[in-house]
């Protein structure tokens, strides 16, 4: 019998997951939970939300599961791999013990102190006046953080001491994260480029990924408000091994071993967000699930097979397999609705997404749609994730705006300028050489 898979979400992060499985492995049989317009072309969608674990348990139970694979933060945070092993069933992604790593950003602070890991000088507060007298005294920059889950919208890097007060009384007094704005961290800004490292851990052993580097802010140069991300690009060029070997002694090893001895061992994929400064690099967060769009790019590049990393994960057997990686660049370009990360309109119908597939080495991932008797339409904020790959940056880029511009719907959006910064120091390093 062929292996029945349920991934958990519906954004472009779990449509490339269950691609991926699709092509290496298309004996699986996938189901998504709730999935989108795109994944109905490979998979069965399940009209179940990543929150309603109860129901997860019953679907897995009833259709002989042999992997559940959790793609969003909030399931974590709820305890669904907890509640998924107590009924037997295999699932990969951490405990809800292990999780408070992300959706406690005051935890992960103290988590950080306790195992000596460098990150940035931060206070902690539930009380809005003793923030705000905080920020005053202190001075900007300085960055604001909703300490709870809040869809990677939560962070505020504030360059003024108005900006901050701005973001308190949103986080503290309007309320726009909810409860995951009780309580906020304070912190020093950090300057420095900032990438993203991600870890497959069982528990014991761990295997560094390639870094990433996400685009987080809506507009051109890093302008605007944070999004849950706008494009990505991997292998990050700049970033050396040596960089790496340092990132994976200063900050992955102490934190698992850290996590380990406070009983929480960390199962599933540890993504600390890196800011690489003067001192070396600092931890700006963590997270404890892939990243969206960073996965997006990992997919493309993958070698090894995916389903049984994922699966020597959950059964602790890590050190049993070898990851391979292709010796070339992906690039993700985000396509959202007009207004993202505010407010937007929806249902619009989308054109282009077989044209931009014909291109080689082009793959679109699905994230905010959904499919109707017309055809695919808009249904969320980020819609479409483009992914090309390429031999150097550059054209892995070029490819993937190419792409990008046969795609065509209502009011769509993207930045201009992924992987810029880092073709930028390319450019620099190479200046530098020639001057040599």
């Amino acid at each position: 019998m062929s292996k029945k898979v349920l991934i958990v979400g519906g954004g472009g992060r779990e449509c490339a997951i269950a691609k991926k499985i699709h092509k290496q492995s298309p004996e699986v049989e996938i189901f998504i939970a709730p999935g989108n317009g795109g994944t109905e072309e490979f998979a069965t969608n399940i009209p179940i939300k990543p929150t309603e674990i109860d129901g997860l348990v019953k679907f897995a139970k009833e259709n002989k599961i042999d992997l559940t694979i959790v793609g969003p933060d909030d399931p974590l945070a709820l305890g669904i791999v907890n509640i998924f092993r107590e009924n037997s069933l295999k699932i990969f992604g951490p405990s809800k013990a292990a999780a408070e790593i992300e959706w406690s950003k005051a935890f992960a602070k103290g988590l950080m102190e306790r195992a000596e890991v460098p990150t940035a000088k931060s206070e902690i507060f539930q009380e809005h006046k003793k923030a705000l007298d905080y920020v005053r005294k202190h001075g900007a920059p300085i960055v604001v953080k909703a300490s709870g889950l809040a869809a990677g919208k939560g962070a505020y890097v504030c360059e003024t001491i108005k900006e901050a007060e701005a973001a308190l009384h949103e986080i503290m007094k309007e309320n726009v994260h909810g409860k995951a704005g009780e309580e906020v961290v304070v912190e020093d800004f950090l300057d420095g480029p900032e990438f993203s490292v991600h870890v497959l851990c069982d528990g014991k052993n761990f295997v560094v990924f390639p870094p990433a580097q996400d685009h987080k802010r809506i507009g051109e140069n890093d302008s605007g408000p944070n999004t849950g991300g706008m494009g990505t690009i991997a292998p990050v060029p700049w970033v050396t091994e040596e960089m790496m070997q340092e990132i994976t002694d200063k900050i992955i090893k102490p934190t698992l071993e850290q996590m380990v001895n406070e009983g929480r061992p960390f199962t599933g994929l540890l993504f600390p967000g890196i800011k690489w400064t003067k001192d070396g690099p600092k931890v700006l967060e963590y997270n404890a699930r892939f990243g969206d769009p960073e996965t997006q790019v990992f997919m493309r590049l993958l070698e090894s097979n995916l389903l049984e990393l994922l699966e020597a994960c959950a059964d602790g057997k890590l050190n049993k397999v070898f990851v391979e990686w292709k010796k070339e660049f992906a690039a993700c370009i985000v396509l959202a609705s007009g207004g993202y990360p505010n407010k937007y309109e929806t249902e619009y119908l989308i054109n282009g997404i077989d044209e931009a597939e014909k291109l080689n080495n082009v793959q679109v991932y699905h994230a905010g749609t959904k499919m109707t008797p017309e055809g695919v339409v808009t249904s969320g904020g980020r819609v479409l994730n483009v992914t090309a790959t390429g031999s150097e940056l550059s054209s892995a880029l070029s490819l993937a705006y190419e792409a990008v511009e046969k795609v065509k719907f209502k009011n769509e959006y993207h930045r201009l300028d992924i992987g810029k910064s880092s073709l930028e120091k390319l450019e620099g390093a190479k200046t530098e050489i020639i001057n040599k």
